[in-house]
Protein backbone atom coordinates (compact mmCIF):
# COMPACT_ATOMS: atom_id res chain seq x y z
CA UNK A 1 0.00 0.00 0.00
CA UNK A 2 1.89 3.37 -1.24
CA UNK A 3 0.81 6.12 1.64
CA UNK A 4 2.68 9.46 0.86
CA UNK A 5 1.05 11.72 3.93
CA UNK A 6 0.56 11.55 7.61
CA UNK A 7 -0.07 13.32 10.49
CA UNK A 8 1.85 12.11 13.24
CA UNK A 9 2.89 13.73 16.95
CA UNK A 10 6.16 13.82 18.47
CA UNK A 11 7.24 15.51 21.64
CA UNK A 12 11.47 15.37 22.83
CA UNK A 13 12.77 14.62 26.16
CA UNK A 14 11.87 16.95 28.86
CA UNK A 15 15.20 17.66 31.03
CA UNK A 16 15.49 16.39 34.42
CA UNK A 17 15.20 18.47 37.55
CA UNK A 18 18.04 19.96 39.17
CA UNK A 19 18.14 19.10 42.90
CA UNK A 20 19.34 20.94 46.44
CA UNK A 21 21.63 18.91 48.47
CA UNK A 22 23.99 19.75 50.93
CA UNK A 23 26.85 17.39 52.11
CA UNK A 24 26.77 15.76 55.32
CA UNK A 25 29.81 13.70 55.94
CA UNK A 26 32.47 12.40 57.71
CA UNK A 27 35.37 15.01 58.47
CA UNK A 28 33.52 17.53 56.28
CA UNK A 29 32.29 19.92 58.09
CA UNK A 30 29.93 22.58 56.28
CA UNK A 31 30.37 20.55 53.09
CA UNK A 32 28.36 22.85 50.88
CA UNK A 33 25.80 23.08 48.40
CA UNK A 34 26.23 19.64 46.39
CA UNK A 35 23.03 19.57 44.54
CA UNK A 36 23.54 18.14 40.60
CA UNK A 37 21.94 19.35 37.47
CA UNK A 38 19.72 17.16 35.38
CA UNK A 39 20.10 15.13 32.01
CA UNK A 40 19.24 16.95 28.77
CA UNK A 41 16.32 15.54 26.91
CA UNK A 42 16.70 13.39 24.44
CA UNK A 43 16.16 14.29 20.72
CA UNK A 44 13.45 13.52 17.84
CA UNK A 45 15.57 12.63 14.84
CA UNK A 46 14.42 11.55 11.69
CA UNK A 47 17.01 9.35 9.08
CA UNK A 48 16.78 9.11 5.15
CA UNK A 49 16.64 5.33 4.51
CA UNK A 50 16.57 4.78 0.59
CA UNK A 51 15.31 0.88 1.51
CA UNK A 52 11.75 2.86 2.41
CA UNK A 53 9.35 3.92 -0.19
CA UNK A 54 5.78 4.46 1.99
CA UNK A 55 4.77 6.11 4.92
CA UNK A 56 2.77 3.40 6.01
CA UNK A 57 4.25 2.57 9.65
CA UNK A 58 2.94 5.77 10.36
CA UNK A 59 -0.54 4.67 9.99
CA UNK A 60 -0.27 2.51 12.86
CA UNK A 61 2.47 5.21 15.01
CA UNK A 62 1.08 8.45 15.43
CA UNK A 63 2.84 9.32 18.87
CA UNK A 64 6.94 10.01 18.84
CA UNK A 65 8.28 10.42 22.02
CA UNK A 66 12.34 10.82 23.26
CA UNK A 67 13.41 9.94 26.49
CA UNK A 68 13.81 12.34 29.88
CA UNK A 69 16.62 13.09 31.32
CA UNK A 70 17.27 12.04 34.90
CA UNK A 71 17.25 14.41 37.44
CA UNK A 72 20.37 15.54 39.31
CA UNK A 73 21.26 13.59 42.52
CA UNK A 74 23.65 14.49 45.90
CA UNK A 75 27.55 15.22 45.99
CA UNK A 76 27.24 17.20 42.37
CA UNK A 77 25.86 13.93 40.45
CA UNK A 78 24.29 14.92 37.10
CA UNK A 79 21.34 13.79 35.67
CA UNK A 80 21.46 11.04 32.83
CA UNK A 81 21.11 12.29 29.57
CA UNK A 82 17.90 10.92 27.84
CA UNK A 83 18.31 8.89 24.61
CA UNK A 84 17.27 10.42 21.25
CA UNK A 85 14.75 8.64 18.97
CA UNK A 86 15.85 7.91 15.75
CA UNK A 87 13.06 7.26 13.28
CA UNK A 88 13.62 5.99 9.83
CA UNK A 89 11.62 7.78 7.06
CA UNK A 90 11.94 7.23 3.32
CA UNK A 91 14.09 9.73 1.26
CA UNK A 92 12.16 12.12 -0.15
CA UNK A 93 10.44 12.96 3.22
CA UNK A 94 8.99 16.36 3.86
CA UNK A 95 8.53 17.70 7.50
CA UNK A 96 6.20 20.28 7.92
CA UNK A 97 4.95 21.58 10.96
CA UNK A 98 0.84 20.78 10.99
CA UNK A 99 0.00 23.71 12.98
CA UNK A 100 2.19 26.81 11.40
CA UNK A 101 2.52 24.91 8.01
CA UNK A 102 6.45 25.90 8.52
CA UNK A 103 8.81 23.36 7.18
CA UNK A 104 11.19 21.90 9.75
CA UNK A 105 13.38 19.43 7.19
CA UNK A 106 13.77 18.21 4.07
CA UNK A 107 15.03 14.34 4.01
CA UNK A 108 16.85 14.08 0.41
CA UNK A 109 19.62 11.53 0.67
CA UNK A 110 20.31 8.29 2.51
CA UNK A 111 21.57 8.36 6.49
CA UNK A 112 20.62 12.53 6.60
CA UNK A 113 19.63 13.27 9.71
CA UNK A 114 17.05 15.98 10.40
CA UNK A 115 16.57 17.21 14.03
CA UNK A 116 12.83 17.82 14.42
CA UNK A 117 11.94 18.22 18.06
CA UNK A 118 14.99 19.11 20.68
CA UNK A 119 15.31 17.98 23.92
CA UNK A 120 14.93 20.32 27.06
CA UNK A 121 17.79 21.35 28.71
CA UNK A 122 18.38 19.81 32.19
CA UNK A 123 17.72 22.39 35.19
CA UNK A 124 20.38 23.50 37.34
CA UNK A 125 20.90 22.02 40.92
CA UNK A 126 21.51 24.48 43.34
CA UNK A 127 25.51 23.93 43.41
CA UNK A 128 25.53 25.94 40.23
CA UNK A 129 23.97 28.90 42.15
CA UNK A 130 26.45 28.86 44.78
CA UNK A 131 28.93 32.45 44.72
CA UNK A 132 30.27 34.09 47.36
CA UNK A 133 27.58 36.66 48.21
CA UNK A 134 25.76 33.55 48.65
CA UNK A 135 27.46 30.04 49.85
CA UNK A 136 25.12 28.27 50.84
CA UNK A 137 21.55 28.41 47.78
CA UNK A 138 18.33 26.64 48.07
CA UNK A 139 17.32 27.25 44.86
CA UNK A 140 17.01 24.73 41.94
CA UNK A 141 15.51 24.59 38.74
CA UNK A 142 13.30 22.29 37.53
CA UNK A 143 14.30 20.62 33.40
CA UNK A 144 12.74 22.69 30.56
CA UNK A 145 10.05 20.40 28.65
CA UNK A 146 11.05 19.09 25.34
CA UNK A 147 9.44 20.91 21.96
CA UNK A 148 6.91 19.20 21.01
CA UNK A 149 4.42 19.48 17.39
CA UNK A 150 2.04 17.66 15.23
CA UNK A 151 3.88 17.30 12.05
CA UNK A 152 2.77 16.72 8.32
CA UNK A 153 4.94 14.22 6.97
CA UNK A 154 4.43 14.47 2.85
CA UNK A 155 6.65 11.78 0.16
CA UNK A 156 7.79 13.29 -2.82
CA UNK A 157 9.06 10.78 -4.82
CA UNK A 158 12.69 11.24 -6.09
CA UNK A 159 13.42 10.60 -9.76
CA UNK A 160 14.99 12.42 -12.38
CA UNK A 161 12.59 12.44 -14.82
CA UNK A 162 9.04 12.84 -14.42
CA UNK A 163 6.34 11.84 -16.85
CA UNK A 164 3.08 14.00 -17.56
CA UNK A 165 -0.07 14.11 -19.40
CA UNK A 166 -3.81 13.28 -18.96
CA UNK A 167 -4.80 10.20 -18.00
CA UNK A 168 -4.46 7.30 -21.24
CA UNK A 169 -1.81 8.85 -22.86
CA UNK A 170 0.56 6.02 -22.64
CA UNK A 171 2.82 7.22 -20.24
CA UNK A 172 2.99 3.75 -18.19
CA UNK A 173 3.27 2.20 -21.53
CA UNK A 174 6.29 4.17 -22.43
CA UNK A 175 7.94 3.81 -18.59
CA UNK A 176 7.03 -0.39 -19.09
CA UNK A 177 9.46 -0.37 -22.17
CA UNK A 178 12.17 1.58 -21.56
CA UNK A 179 12.99 0.23 -18.01
CA UNK A 180 11.81 -2.36 -15.70
CA UNK A 181 9.59 -1.05 -14.23
CA UNK A 182 6.17 -2.76 -14.35
CA UNK A 183 3.11 -0.96 -13.99
CA UNK A 184 -0.55 -2.01 -14.30
CA UNK A 185 -1.91 -0.73 -17.98
CA UNK A 186 -5.55 -1.10 -18.56
CA UNK A 187 -7.80 1.02 -21.10
CA UNK A 188 -9.30 2.77 -18.96
CA UNK A 189 -8.51 6.41 -17.09
CA UNK A 190 -6.70 6.27 -14.03
CA UNK A 191 -5.26 2.72 -14.08
CA UNK A 192 -2.15 4.43 -12.27
CA UNK A 193 -3.41 4.93 -8.74
CA UNK A 194 0.27 5.24 -7.60
CA UNK A 195 3.86 6.63 -8.92
CA UNK A 196 6.15 4.21 -10.45
CA UNK A 197 9.55 4.71 -10.68
CA UNK A 198 12.18 2.63 -13.01
CA UNK A 199 15.72 2.85 -13.60
CA UNK A 200 16.18 3.59 -17.61
CA UNK A 201 19.38 2.68 -19.25
CA UNK A 202 20.87 4.74 -22.63
CA UNK A 203 22.82 2.95 -25.16
CA UNK A 204 25.96 5.36 -24.10
CA UNK A 205 26.12 4.28 -20.75
CA UNK A 206 23.92 6.79 -19.04
CA UNK A 207 21.28 6.22 -16.72
CA UNK A 208 18.64 7.72 -14.89
CA UNK A 209 15.50 7.19 -12.95
CA UNK A 210 11.88 7.92 -14.99
CA UNK A 211 8.79 8.44 -13.13
CA UNK A 212 5.29 7.41 -14.36
CA UNK A 213 2.70 10.02 -12.18
CA UNK A 214 -0.93 9.53 -12.36
CA UNK A 215 -2.58 11.11 -15.03
CA UNK A 216 -3.53 14.94 -14.25
CA UNK A 217 -6.70 16.41 -15.63
CA UNK A 218 -8.27 19.81 -15.74
CA UNK A 219 -8.64 21.08 -12.11
CA UNK A 220 -6.07 19.19 -10.80
CA UNK A 221 -4.64 22.31 -8.70
CA UNK A 222 -7.70 22.93 -7.23
CA UNK A 223 -8.75 19.37 -6.27
CA UNK A 224 -10.15 17.53 -9.36
CA UNK A 225 -9.48 13.90 -10.15
CA UNK A 226 -6.52 12.69 -8.33
CA UNK A 227 -4.38 15.31 -9.62
CA UNK A 228 -4.05 17.49 -6.50
CA UNK A 229 -2.66 14.18 -4.58
CA UNK A 230 0.60 13.81 -6.76
CA UNK A 231 1.06 17.05 -8.30
CA UNK A 232 3.66 17.21 -5.72
CA UNK A 233 5.74 14.30 -7.09
CA UNK A 234 6.56 16.50 -9.62
CA UNK A 235 8.05 18.79 -7.83
CA UNK A 236 11.45 16.51 -6.84
CA UNK A 237 12.03 16.18 -10.72
CA UNK A 238 14.53 18.10 -13.07
CA UNK A 239 12.45 16.97 -16.06
CA UNK A 240 9.47 17.01 -17.35
CA UNK A 241 8.17 14.72 -20.18
CA UNK A 242 5.12 15.60 -21.51
CA UNK A 243 3.60 13.29 -22.97
CA UNK A 244 0.68 14.00 -26.21
CA UNK A 245 -1.45 11.42 -27.27
CA UNK A 246 -1.59 13.26 -30.70
CA UNK A 247 -3.81 10.85 -32.42
CA UNK A 248 -7.00 12.48 -30.52
CA UNK A 249 -8.02 9.14 -29.89
CA UNK A 250 -10.54 9.76 -27.47
CA UNK A 251 -11.81 13.01 -29.35
CA UNK A 252 -9.63 15.61 -27.33
CA UNK A 253 -7.67 18.14 -29.12
CA UNK A 254 -3.60 17.68 -28.71
CA UNK A 255 -3.10 21.35 -28.85
CA UNK A 256 -5.55 22.31 -25.67
CA UNK A 257 -4.42 18.97 -23.94
CA UNK A 258 -1.26 20.44 -23.83
CA UNK A 259 -2.34 23.79 -22.50
CA UNK A 260 -4.71 22.16 -20.01
CA UNK A 261 -1.58 20.48 -18.03
CA UNK A 262 0.36 23.19 -18.39
CA UNK A 263 -1.76 25.48 -17.08
CA UNK A 264 -2.52 22.99 -13.80
CA UNK A 265 1.18 22.74 -13.40
CA UNK A 266 1.59 26.89 -13.23
CA UNK A 267 -1.00 27.03 -11.30
CA UNK A 268 0.08 24.14 -8.40
CA UNK A 269 3.57 26.21 -8.65
CA UNK A 270 4.67 28.35 -10.95
CA UNK A 271 8.08 26.92 -10.95
CA UNK A 272 7.41 24.11 -12.44
CA UNK A 273 6.99 26.12 -15.94
CA UNK A 274 10.59 27.33 -15.69
CA UNK A 275 11.98 23.27 -15.47
CA UNK A 276 13.42 21.59 -18.53
CA UNK A 277 10.27 20.77 -20.66
CA UNK A 278 10.65 17.82 -23.38
CA UNK A 279 7.53 17.73 -25.43
CA UNK A 280 6.68 13.61 -26.95
CA UNK A 281 3.95 13.13 -29.79
CA UNK A 282 3.11 9.53 -28.53
CA UNK A 283 0.58 7.23 -30.52
CA UNK A 284 2.00 8.30 -34.04
CA UNK A 285 1.25 4.50 -34.84
CA UNK A 286 -2.41 5.47 -35.03
CA UNK A 287 -4.59 7.36 -38.03
CA UNK A 288 -4.66 11.37 -38.07
CA UNK A 289 -1.31 11.41 -35.85
CA UNK A 290 0.44 13.04 -38.70
CA UNK A 291 -1.87 15.47 -39.47
CA UNK A 292 -2.53 16.07 -35.73
CA UNK A 293 1.17 16.71 -35.12
CA UNK A 294 1.77 18.87 -37.90
CA UNK A 295 -0.77 21.70 -36.55
CA UNK A 296 0.68 20.87 -33.28
CA UNK A 297 4.16 22.27 -34.16
CA UNK A 298 2.83 25.33 -36.56
CA UNK A 299 0.84 26.16 -33.18
CA UNK A 300 3.03 25.71 -29.91
CA UNK A 301 6.46 26.43 -32.14
CA UNK A 302 8.79 23.80 -30.07
CA UNK A 303 10.70 20.94 -30.86
CA UNK A 304 8.80 17.84 -30.22
CA UNK A 305 9.83 14.13 -30.34
CA UNK A 306 7.19 12.12 -31.90
CA UNK A 307 6.96 8.31 -30.78
CA UNK A 308 5.05 5.04 -30.48
CA UNK A 309 5.42 3.70 -27.07
CA UNK A 310 3.49 0.25 -28.61
CA UNK A 311 5.76 -0.46 -31.64
CA UNK A 312 8.89 1.25 -29.94
CA UNK A 313 9.50 3.70 -32.90
CA UNK A 314 11.81 6.91 -32.05
CA UNK A 315 12.71 5.83 -28.47
CA UNK A 316 16.24 5.49 -28.93
CA UNK A 317 15.76 9.42 -29.95
CA UNK A 318 13.89 10.20 -27.36
CA UNK A 319 16.24 8.72 -24.20
CA UNK A 320 19.36 10.29 -25.20
CA UNK A 321 17.09 13.63 -25.42
CA UNK A 322 16.08 13.31 -21.83
CA UNK A 323 19.93 11.84 -21.13
CA UNK A 324 21.24 15.00 -22.93
CA UNK A 325 18.76 17.54 -21.13
CA UNK A 326 19.00 16.20 -17.21
CA UNK A 327 23.41 16.72 -18.06
CA UNK A 328 22.48 20.06 -18.90
CA UNK A 329 19.53 20.69 -15.75
CA UNK A 330 22.13 18.93 -13.62
CA UNK A 331 24.91 21.13 -14.36
CA UNK A 332 22.67 24.15 -14.02
CA UNK A 333 21.91 23.21 -10.21
CA UNK A 334 25.56 21.80 -9.51
CA UNK A 335 25.81 24.63 -6.64
CA UNK A 336 22.37 24.22 -4.90
CA UNK A 337 22.71 20.08 -4.96
CA UNK A 338 26.34 21.33 -3.25
CA UNK A 339 24.93 23.11 -0.58
CA UNK A 340 22.16 19.91 0.42
CA UNK A 341 23.07 17.65 2.77
CA UNK A 342 22.33 17.90 6.61
CA UNK A 343 19.16 19.72 7.35
CA UNK A 344 18.24 19.90 11.27
CA UNK A 345 15.78 22.18 12.36
CA UNK A 346 17.24 25.53 14.15
CA UNK A 347 15.90 26.65 17.33
CA UNK A 348 15.09 30.20 17.35
CA UNK A 349 14.77 31.39 21.19
CA UNK A 350 12.26 33.32 22.22
CA UNK A 351 12.11 36.55 22.55
CA UNK A 352 12.41 38.53 25.59
CA UNK A 353 9.17 39.83 25.99
CA UNK A 354 5.67 39.72 27.58
CA UNK A 355 1.86 41.32 27.55
CA UNK A 356 -0.25 42.03 30.36
CA UNK A 357 -3.95 42.26 29.94
CA UNK A 358 -7.24 43.58 32.70
CA UNK A 359 -9.95 41.50 32.05
CA UNK A 360 -13.17 42.26 33.44
CA UNK A 361 -12.68 40.42 36.79
CA UNK A 362 -9.75 42.96 37.31
CA UNK A 363 -7.40 40.28 36.78
CA UNK A 364 -3.93 41.21 35.94
CA UNK A 365 -3.03 38.22 32.67
CA UNK A 366 0.91 38.06 32.17
CA UNK A 367 1.91 36.12 29.04
CA UNK A 368 4.70 35.61 26.62
CA UNK A 369 7.06 33.08 25.89
CA UNK A 370 9.83 34.86 28.34
CA UNK A 371 7.69 34.28 31.08
CA UNK A 372 6.87 30.49 30.02
CA UNK A 373 11.22 29.63 29.92
CA UNK A 374 11.26 30.90 33.89
CA UNK A 375 7.98 29.69 34.61
CA UNK A 376 8.85 26.00 33.70
CA UNK A 377 11.76 26.39 35.44
CA UNK A 378 10.97 26.81 38.63
CA UNK A 379 9.60 24.79 41.55
CA UNK A 380 7.08 26.71 43.45
CA UNK A 381 7.27 24.16 45.98
CA UNK A 382 10.05 26.19 47.42
CA UNK A 383 9.88 29.48 48.93
CA UNK A 384 13.60 30.02 47.45
CA UNK A 385 12.99 29.21 44.26
CA UNK A 386 9.33 31.40 44.19
CA UNK A 387 11.81 34.15 45.48
CA UNK A 388 14.16 33.94 42.39
CA UNK A 389 11.04 33.71 39.84
CA UNK A 390 9.94 37.12 41.18
CA UNK A 391 13.17 38.34 40.95
CA UNK A 392 13.46 37.34 37.30
CA UNK A 393 10.09 39.15 36.48
CA UNK A 394 10.94 42.67 38.25
CA UNK A 395 14.66 42.24 36.19
CA UNK A 396 12.39 41.87 33.33
CA UNK A 397 10.36 44.84 33.81
CA UNK A 398 6.79 42.92 34.72
CA UNK A 399 6.51 44.48 38.38
CA UNK A 400 6.95 48.38 36.64
CA UNK A 401 4.77 47.17 33.52
CA UNK A 402 2.34 46.09 36.27
CA UNK A 403 2.16 49.39 38.80
CA UNK A 404 2.13 51.67 35.24
CA UNK A 405 -0.99 49.78 34.43
CA UNK A 406 -2.12 50.49 38.19
CA UNK A 407 -2.11 47.34 40.13
CA UNK A 408 -2.31 47.73 43.92
CA UNK A 409 -1.19 45.86 46.86
CA UNK A 410 -3.34 42.91 47.30
CA UNK A 411 -4.41 42.57 43.92
CA UNK A 412 -4.84 38.95 41.42
CA UNK A 413 -1.93 39.05 38.94
CA UNK A 414 -2.34 35.83 36.61
CA UNK A 415 0.83 33.51 34.98
CA UNK A 416 0.04 31.24 32.62
CA UNK A 417 -3.10 30.33 34.59
CA UNK A 418 -1.81 30.26 38.04
CA UNK A 419 -2.72 32.97 40.63
CA UNK A 420 -0.47 35.21 42.39
CA UNK A 421 -1.46 38.22 44.77
CA UNK A 422 0.71 41.06 44.25
CA UNK A 423 2.19 42.91 46.99
CA UNK A 424 4.03 46.43 46.40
Amino acid sequence: MFVDSVKIYVKAGDGGNGVVAFLHEKYMAMGGPAGGNGGRGGDVIFVGDEGLTTLLDFRFTRKIKAERGTDGANKNCFGKVGKNTYVRVPVGTTIIDADTGRTIGDVTKHNQEVIVAKGGRGGKGNAAYASPRNPAPEICEKGIPGEEFNIQLELKVLADVGLVGFPSVGKSTLISVVSAARPKIASYHFTTLKPNLGVVAVGDGRSFVMADLPGLIEGASEGAGLGIQFLKHIERTRVIVHIIDMSGSEGRNPIEDYHAIRKELGQYKEDLLKRPEIIVANKMDLPDSEENLKQFKQEINQDVIAISAVTKNNLQELLYKIADTLAAAKEKYAIEEEKEGVVEYIYTPPKDDFTITLDETGVYRVEGPVIKKWFDRTNFDSDSNVKLFARKLRELGVDAKLRELGVKDGDTVNILGYEFEFID
